[in-house]
């Protein structure tokens, strides 16, 4: 093993690691008293100071006999003794814990500290005494003894395990999946029981059981997810008054019918659902229920809609199956159809299958009595009091049904401006920016989602500079917004000055009105008439600096704070289709989204994305699926926006008249794993190309096609459509306002455009916009495939969120490091050790460790690349997430001037190696990096959230 240590440490330092059962605690106290359950089977009440004695003897081990009188381990055992029992206390669902569960809080605790040697050699020290027990109970026949545990009952009443029926799980849970041991599971669970173990935590260890074997091999997530999925009958059949005694999937296939009528009648009575669907043929619609679709969900994907998607009474409990689930959200969306148990069976069969999933809004209230199934709301803020307060409001009331915001703040002028009602001072937008968010916050509270807001500003704004400056952790707290994202509008203009180490002057958009509402060389022929009034002393508030000196504060603070994101003004304007009717003021939370707004309208945008990966081969793209799975998507965006539940009349108004969609993908990375190709490559960058252009082509025909048996919308006539204008061929315009030097993108094409540019110029569009890639972080999470267009994070880690600790691992590396005979213990431990990278394990061959690299070690270009070629084809944008391990000015310079030239709309975060908290392996990380401990829960949604849905 390649390893930071010598041999003769290693072998110490492992022989003499602390014995597993020291991290035993008892009690913590009398009101929250939880209990162990040792591997004996009995329990023990729960001791956190046995946490410290197990940590203590880790470092000891490592750090020989004076560590015992280091002040500096003290006070670190001390800190991470807390970390564990907090998390201990907070995430069991139960009186009762496990050591195994004790004991990986533990291994993250010293990993997230940064004490990778302490936490690597506790890992290798576990797996001896594992290997130790099962050898043990082997000799001595304890695995065997089954009859020695009776199982408490829901009455009181004890009675023996019932051995049968957990066989029969366990081993159906297997059943078709490779490498898994269903008899591990059994002598682990077995092992991990009392005497007089509660019946529910029973499968509760099951389920832990095969957990714990994930890192190991990908398929026991499965068979956690199946396990997961009995505990999840016995909960809906119990609450409904069924049978739950089912032991297997296989007899509940018979059951889903019948249960579908219980849980239908029983969430109509609790009013949880929309009574029109009771109104369905339901024997059409029962029949269409596939329960075998149960069996598709890794483990992270079933508990995350377990714990945050299905229905439930007011204490709780989930009454709603994964099939009825995806049945419910198929029939709201259908409810509109005239046939709509065919178009409803239609739309169940395209999300169970995982080919397309809505987005969040839309899975949670689809067939609720209130709707809200939109995901993006951009608004744009006047000058003056009442409306200031009143977009606020606006704000507080679309966070309330799980709205992410875009708000335009450009209009507002600037500190120090004449306010001449009052004759006073105007005290600048950062004022209102804090008010801003404050209120995101306080619309968190209670709510199924966190509020979420993202703040733009035009980049010649006079407060700009305090704007960039708002997420800093220095300063007046007056004058930060440590809640709220923010982003900088960047006209063409500024990035040609920067090119051109010009001058940039700063205005108060109250003496210059029109350059919030002007774009291209419109904009600049406005722009520089007013610095020559500024020049001449005709403007009261105005500043001229080096626009260079501007360019290097806004990256700095990109790189210190996260913010504010970069997004570029004329791309998102000058290739808009519906320009005709407004000017594009700012892009959304997540920067995918690019429509207009004004005070009459706010911009609506419904999102859904398809995922590549069920349409990817090892040869290429499965065009003819790719096709069908788009036409009925697009039909299920447009019937959001009838269907929807609009919270203010300006969203609602925008959104009948221009009707837009966002048409998004994720599992990018998984299909260029299924082909085999290196992000880091020309072919991965031709693959975001084609795949994007056929995505782009049967979207538009797809909305040509349902303006055919719809109607246009609105507001077609005008459009870049109606011109015979697609998203490609403008570029032709951006090109001709921005200079052909300033834009450098891939023109080629491989479909036939112009049959279908001719379509829709006849036939018109049932959609302004049809287009965007969002993050996808939590659908994806769903589908089990990467999300929307990043790169692998890691190929091993922990993913923390609310619903627990979810190892996950990267099945497409396992199974060629398998092939190649790699894959056994030694290669686990390594990769943890390694924080999830191949790179540094040398007997990986080159052309894997290449196709497995990680998004810290491609060169940021290639995304840039593969974004550019994207973008052509896109109507709105998409969240472009970069990642860079060692940043410096010049890289950050290089890199965001390459996304402006390549044609880029917009990026989001800037990901760094030293700045990130996220996602960390399960054991130690590289010595040379950055330590980092776990960050405080956001107040509202961010990257660093693992709990967001506001960007799916």
């Amino acid at each position: 093993m390649a390893s930071t240590m010598s041999a003769d440490t290693a072998s110490k330092t492992t022989a003499t690691a602390p014995v597993a059962e020291t991290a035993e605690p008892e009690q913590i106290s009398e009101d929250n008293g939880l209990y162990v359950i040792r591997r004996n089977r009995k329990q023990t009440s729960f001791d956190p100071s046995k946490i410290t004695v197990a940590m203590t003897k880790a470092f000891l081990a490592v750090e020989g006999g004076n560590a015992a009188t280091s002040s500096r381990i003290h006070q670190t055992v001390a800190e991470l003794t807390v970390q564990v029992v907090d998390i201990l206390t907070r995430r069991s669902d139960s009186d009762t814990l496990h050591i195994e569960d004790i004991q990986d809080q533990v291994e993250l605790a010293l990993m997230r500290s940064g004490e990778h040697k302490v936490a690597r050699a506790y890992v290798l020290y576990r797996e001896e005494q594992k290997k130790k027990r099962a050898e043990d109970d082997i000799e001595e026949g304890l695995i065997d003894e089954k009859h020695i545990v009776d199982v408490t009952l829901a009455d009181g009443t004890k009675a023996p395990i019932d051995h049968v029926r957990l066989t029969a799980l366990v081993n159906e849970a297997c059943k078709g999946l490779e490498d898994v041991d269903s008899q591990k599971i059994i002598d682990g669970t077995c092992r991990n029981l009392f005497d007089g173990v509660k019946e529910k935590d029973v499968g509760t260890t099951l389920v832990m059981t095969a957990r714990t074997m994930i890192e190991s091999e990908p398929n026991y997530s499965k068979v956690a997810a199946r396990l997961l999925l009995d505990n999840m009958r016995r909960e809906a059949l119990g609450f409904l008054e069924m049978n739950t005694a089912i032991a297997t999937q296989e007899e509940m296939a018979d059951e889903y019918g019948d249960y579908f009528r219980s849980y239908l009648n029983k969430a109509v009575e609790l009013e949880l659902v929309d009574p029109r669907l009771n109104q369905y043929d339901l024997e059409k619609i029962t029949a269409a229920l596939d329960a075998t679709r149960d069996l598709q969900f890794t483990y992270l994907g079933l508990q995350t809609l377990f714990d945050r998607y299905f229905i439930h009474d007011e204490d709780g409990t989930r009454f709603e199956l994964p099939q009825a689930f995806f049945m419910r959200v198929a029939m709201g969306l259908a409810i509109n159809e005239i046939d709509r148990e065919e178009r409803a069976i239609e739309f169940y069969r395209l999300l169970s299958s995982f080919d397309f999933m809505s987005s969040t809004p839309t899975l949670f209230n689809s067939g609720t009595l209130r709707p809200q199934l939109s995901s993006c709301y951009l608004t744009t803020v006047p000058d003056h009091l009442d409306g200031i307060y009143g977009s606020i409001k606006d704000n507080a009331l679309l966070s309330k049904f799980a709205g992410g915001l875009g708000n335009d703040w450009s209009r507002v002028r600037g500190l120090g401006s004449h306010i001449k009602g009052t004759n006073g001072k105007s005290q600048g937008v950062v004022p209102f920016l804090k008010v801003a968010n404050d209120t995101a916050v306080a619309v968190n509270q209670g709510g199924k989602r966190k509020g979420a807001v993202c703040a733009y500003l035009e980049t010649w704004h006079i407060d700009i500079e305090d704007f960039l400056e708002l997420r800093k952790n220095t300063g007046d707290e007056r004058r930060r917004t440590h809640d709220m994202n923010t982003a900088n509008w960047i006209p063409d203009l500024f990035m040609k000055r920067v090119a051109e180490d010009g001058n940039w002057t700063l205005f108060s958009p109250n003496e210059t009105p029109d350059l919030h509402d002007l774009t291209g060389l419109e904009f600049e022929a406005a722009y520089t008439a007013y610095e020559e009034k500024a020049a001449n002393g005709e403007l009261k508030i105005s500043r001229t600096l080096k626009a260079n000196d501007l360019w290097r504060k806004m990256l700095g603070m990109l790189f210190e704070t996260g913010h504010p994101w970069v997004t570029f003004k004329d791309p998102c304007n000058l290739r808009y289709t519906n320009q005709h009717a407004g000017m594009v003021h700012s892009s959304n939370l997540c920067t995918e989204i690019t429509l207009h707004t004004n005070d009459q309208e706010i911009a609506v945008c419904n999102l859904g994305s398809v995922n590549l990966t069920q349409h990817t081969t090892d040869t290429g793209l499965d065009m003819a699926k790719l096709e069908k799975t788009i036409t009925t998507a697009m039909r299920m965006l447009d019937n959001v926006i009838e269907y929807n539940y609009y919270s203010v009349p300006q969203a609602r108004n925008s959104n009948l008249r221009h009707r837009p969609v966002g048409m998004g993908i994720m599992g990018f990375q998984d299909a260029l794993y299924k082909m085999r190709i290196p992000y880091s490559s020309d072919d991965a960058v031709q693959f975001a190309d084609t795949s994007m252009e056929a995505v782009s082509y049967y979207a538009i025909k797809a909305s040509s096609d349902l303006a055919a048996e719809r109607g246009k919308y609105n507001s077609f006539e005008g459009s870049l459509w109606s011109q015979g204008i697609l998203p490609y061929d403008s570029l032709i315009g951006m090109k001709k306002h921005r200079g052909e030097q300033y834009l450098q993108v891939d023109e080629g094409t491989t479909l036939d455009w112009d049959s279908l540019r001719e379509q829709v110029k006849r036939v018109g569009m049932r959609n302004s916009n049809t287009m965007a890639i969002a993050p996808t972080a939590t659908i994806s999470n769903i589908c089990g495939v990467s999300q929307s267009i990043e790169p692998t994070y890691q190929n091993l880690f922990v993913k923390s969120n609310l619903s627990g600790e979810f190892t996950v691992i990267n099945p497409y590396m396992v199974k060629d490091l398998k092939e190649l005979g790699l894959w056994d213990e030694v290669m686990v431990n390594d990769l943890k050790y390694y924080d999830g990278s191949t790179q540094q394990i040398d007997r990986i061959p080159e052309d894997v460790k290449a196709l497995y690299a990680t998004a810290f070690e491609m060169d940021a270009r290639w995304l840039i690349e593969a974004g550019s070629r994207r973008q052509k084809w896109i109507d709105q944008a998409q969240s472009l997430n970069l990642y860079m391990a060692e940043p410096s000015g010049k890289k950050l310079d290089n890199l965001y001037k390459l996304a402006w030239v390549r044609g880029l709309k917009t990026t989001y975060y800037l990901r760094s190696m030293g700045a990130t908290g996220v996602e960390k392996t399960s054991d130690a990380g590289r010595d040379d990096e950055a330590k980092a401990s776990p960050p405080e829960a956001p107040k509202a949604c961010s990257i660093l959230d693992p709990d967001c849905e506001a960007c799916q």
